[in-house]
């Protein structure tokens, strides 16, 4: 049991620490709102469809979406648009000097599920690595595993948006937000293009 929860706490953190769209979203949305309680739905929004996810892809849907040939090329084709488009709207949506773009609970929420369940990439990620990984384990070492990476996933989002908070009141003129968000915008375009690549060798 102790395995299959470290496994699982190993695996999350390869996944979700590198700077992906959600990532970036959630940080963000730390740094603009002025209170940590105000990032909360973004934060609850984002874990929870990962602990969808997750739980979806350690209940066999792993199995049945690996074994559809056309399943893959139709993700990562997807991913690079997806990834693309999050990419401009990135780059595009960088406050000016002075201006603070927060969104409301609403707005956190629907855009958190954009980039946790609409992103080709990150269900390539769960489906293909946390799902076929927990397939090594059985009962209740299976959902231990599953429990495990769903966790650093709750732990993992309300660490960035306290980070990005700690941020925004050490960087008041917001430049070094910015900065983050160009260098953001290019590379989830350089993901975009590894996915093509991903894509070409599929076809």
């Amino acid at each position: 049991m102790l395995e299959a929860v470290i496994h699982g706490m190993i695996i999350s953190f390869g996944l979700i620490l590198p700077l992906g769209v959600q990532n970036i979203f959630v940080f963000n949305q730390g740094a603009l709102h002025p209170k940590f309680r105000s990032a909360l739905p973004v934060i609850i929004t984002a874990s929870l469809c990962d602990t969808l996810l997750i739980a979806a892809a350690v209940g066999g849907v792993s199995l049945i979406v690996l074994s559809v040939e056309w399943v893959a090329p139709v993700l990562y084709g997807a991913g690079v648009v997806f990834l693309s488009f999050m990419g401009w709207k990135t780059w595009t949506g960088i406050p000016e000097e002075g201006e603070v773009k927060v969104l409301s609970m609403r707005g956190q929420v629907v855009y958190a599920l954009s980039v946790s369940l609409l992103n080709p990439h990150a269900i390539m990620d769960t489906i293909g690595v946390i799902g076929t990984s927990s397939l090594q384990y059985g009962g209740g070492e299976r959902w231990a595993f599953a429990a495990a990476t769903a966790g650093v996933s709750w732990l993992w989002f309300t660490g960035l948006a306290g980070a990005g908070r700690l941020l925004g009141r050490a960087d008041s003129s917001g430049r070094f937000v910015r900065l983050l968000n160009k260098i953001s915008a290019l590379l989830i375009w350089a993901v975009a293009i590894y996915m093509g690549m991903q894509l070409t060798a599929n076809l």
